[in-house]
């Protein structure tokens, strides 16, 4: 064949292979269609032969969570009758009675905190107080959602709720008008020493913004405050835009505040900010902690990448994912993470790799020697990979100790119901503490109630002692071991001493709630906050500001 010939035979083999090709399903979609047509058979199946009735709307829910649940924590499933949970996550809001319940060891539900001036409040439930009964139906038994559901309702309608009250004989009988509940996203805000603002902020719902931005006017207008610290500790985030925007409070407009990038290239996108900012250059510190994440991430690490705050604390969590929320098949949602999100460095801050597992199949996180340097504006070192590590570390030097067996096993919150019914008001919130007299009462007290606890480090003990028998050295360390298991014995009495000042805290706190509510528990747990000691000192000493916010040469 002559070389004409030659090239017109590809020629056409070319001509048909592209249309072979492009009537062939691709092979990811041939995977798919092959995969989902096998999932309907094996649940076929299972529906016509399996040996007990099956339930096809759980199992189906089931599988879906399992299959999302190995991708990221972050992507979910919301079935229509959970949507309204999605509002209450987005909007801080829903309609009902206002109050916080839980449910006891003895699977009771109680009241664990009503709302300042919620309808709760208002009719006059009280921390402890446990619901019997919701429009008659009788609550034992019933789960923590089962009876919010009951409370929960249409705004200006009534519900009946019958109440046992601890250290009081009869039942008592409320009927509660179910109003809008707004958790207003500002928990507190006040002024410090030397006329520094503080103001700290739990969520980033809709409402995020407005409400900063009104405890800022109100700091500055009527307080002259000429510094702020942004508390964001344990804050886990929320919206990407209210964190754009109350980043924007703090900066010109025009600057760049993050970038998201994923797999839908359409759906990239650089988010600046657009207004003037209410407080362009009066000095600012942000709290962070390991459970500062996503939203407060994004305004952290964009106020420190633009030099303009002092970030302090400790390192925080590392979430670098955006989330959307699609709608699916009957008003279901699908949350799901569609990108990552750089700050204006250009760095991730992801801090764990969800694609990627080690040998075990655990989900790993990225370890410091593979992190990434990056330059703020002014030209200090910033690192990807691991949360924002503050400018200026502050050790927690909490531990768990027998404090955390006491919160946990809920003697704290049963002690301050048995203190408030024996007394009427207490001190401010700056000034109340237990006395002595209190401390031997709670004593006392656990000991009425039977208290008792297993230290971790004890079971840790009992497991390395068993090892090192099944490896032929537990003869050897016999001594050692049985030194060890006397020390780490949980002794009531010795504890209860030792750790007296973390208890105290703690019963300070949880009884101020009862009386001076959310609010007074924070004013009384910054008393002593290093932290913000941190931040004050810090704020009060120009140079020392300035000095953090350099280059290190």
């Amino acid at each position: 064949m002559n070389k004409k010939m030659i090239l017109s035979i590809l020629a056409v083999c070319c001509l048909f292979g592209n249309v072979f090709a492009q009537k062939q399903p691709s092979d990811r979609s041939f995977e798919i269609s092959k995969n989902l047509d096998i999932y309907n058979s094996v649940f076929r199946e299972l529906d016509l032969f399996y040996v007990d009735s099956i339930n096809p709307k759980k199992l189906i829910t089931e599988s879906i969570n399992d299959m999302l649940e190995s991708l990221d924590p972050y992507t979910n499933y919301i079935p229509e009758e959970e949507t309204k949970d999605l509002k209450f996550m987005t909007t801080g809001e829903y309609a009902g009675i206002g109050s916080i319940i839980s449910q006891n060891k003895n699977k009771d539900i109680y009241i664990a905190e009503p709302y300042e001036g919620m309808p709760a409040d208002k009719a006059g439930l009280r921390a402890g107080d446990i619901i019997r009964e919701v429009d008659g139906v009788k609550t034992k038994d019933k789960s923590v959602s089962d009876v919010s559901d009951l409370l929960k309702g249409t705004q200006g309608t009534s519900v009946k709720v019958t109440l046992e009250r601890p250290y009081e004989k009869n039942p008592v009988q409320k009927t509660i008008v179910r109003d809008k509940i707004q958790i207003n996203p500002v928990s507190y805000y006040g002024v410090m020493d030397n006329n520094v603002g503080y103001i700290l902020l739990n969520q980033f719902t809709d409402k995020a913004t407005d409400e900063v931005k009104a405890a800022i006017l109100d700091l500055k207008n009527k307080h002259q405050i000429t510094s702020l610290v942004l508390d964001l500790r344990s804050n886990p985030g929320g919206l990407l835009d209210q964190a754009v925007s109350i980043t924007n409070l703090f900066i010109p407009s025009g600057l760049e505040i993050l970038t998201t990038r994923g797999k839908v290239k359409q759906w990239d996108a650089s988010y600046k900010t657009t207004e003037k900012p209410l407080l362009p250059d009066m000095p600012l510190v942000v709290l962070i902690n390991g459970m500062s994440a996503s939203a407060s991430e994004i305004v952290s690490g964009a106020l420190q990448d633009l030099d303009r705050a002092v970030i302090v604390g400790a390192r925080s969590y590392g979430k670098g994912l955006v989330q959307a929320t699609r709608e699916v098949s009957y008003n279901g949602h699908l949350k799901v993470t569609t990108a990552k999100y750089y700050t204006p460095s250009g760095r991730c801050i992801q801090a764990i790799d969800y694609a990627h597992r080690d040998d075990s199949g655990n989900i790993t996180r990225i370890p410091d020697s593979l992190t990434n340097e990056f330059k703020t504006r002014a030209g200090r070192s910033v690192k990807d990979g691991g949360g924002i590590t503050p400018d200026v570390e502050v050790k927690n030097e909490q531990k768990m100790n027998v404090s955390y067996y006491l919160y946990n096993q809920n003697m704290i919150f049963d002690y301050a119901t048995k203190y408030t019914a024996a007394n009427k008001k207490i001190a401010s919130p700056e000034e109340f503490s237990v006395s002595d007299a209190d401390y031997a009462d709670f004593k006392a007290f656990l000991k009425e109630k039977d208290f008792t606890y297993t230290l971790k480090s004890a079971e840790f003990l009992k497991r390395l002692k068993e090892m090192a028998e099944y490896e032929g050295y537990g003869e050897m360390a016999k001594d050692e071991f049985e030194a060890l298991n006397k020390k780490l014995t949980a002794d009531t009495d010795r504890d209860l001493e030792l750790f007296k000042k973390d208890i105290e805290d703690l019963l300070n706190s949880e009884i101020i709630k009862r009386y001076y509510y959310q609010k007074g528990a924070i004013r009384y747990n910054l008393k002593n906050d290093p932290e913000l000691t941190k931040a004050i000192e810090i704020l009060g000493d120009k140079t020392q500001y300035d000095e953090i916010l350099k280059p290190k040469k």
